[in-house]
């Protein structure tokens, strides 16, 4: 017979992804470079294309919460 006290797994822990993370950069960065910080002549296009990006990019769907934790303390209720 075995006996388990107390078993956890932790889940693997997985980098968001960023859509628009490289416009975002160059955003950034021109706004660094220029000091034009309103977007209306240096930064005008990356405004632009964050802009774009952000309005056509679906939004992530939440990832489920993994259940293994709730399996195995049911397993742990029968083994015991």
């Amino acid at each position: 017979m075995i006996y388990i006290k107390k078993l956890r797994v932790r889940p693997k822990k997985t980098q968001p992804y960023n859509m628009c993370g490289a416009q975002l950069a160059a955003m950034l960065s021109c706004w660094a470079a220029t000091s034009d910080y309103q977007g209306q002549t240096a930064c005008k296009e990356a405004a632009e294309t964050l802009f774009h990006c952000m309005r056509t990019t679906p939004m992530a769907k939440k990832q489920h919460k993994p259940t293994i934790n709730y399996h195995l303390a049911r397993l742990s209720k029968k083994i015991q």
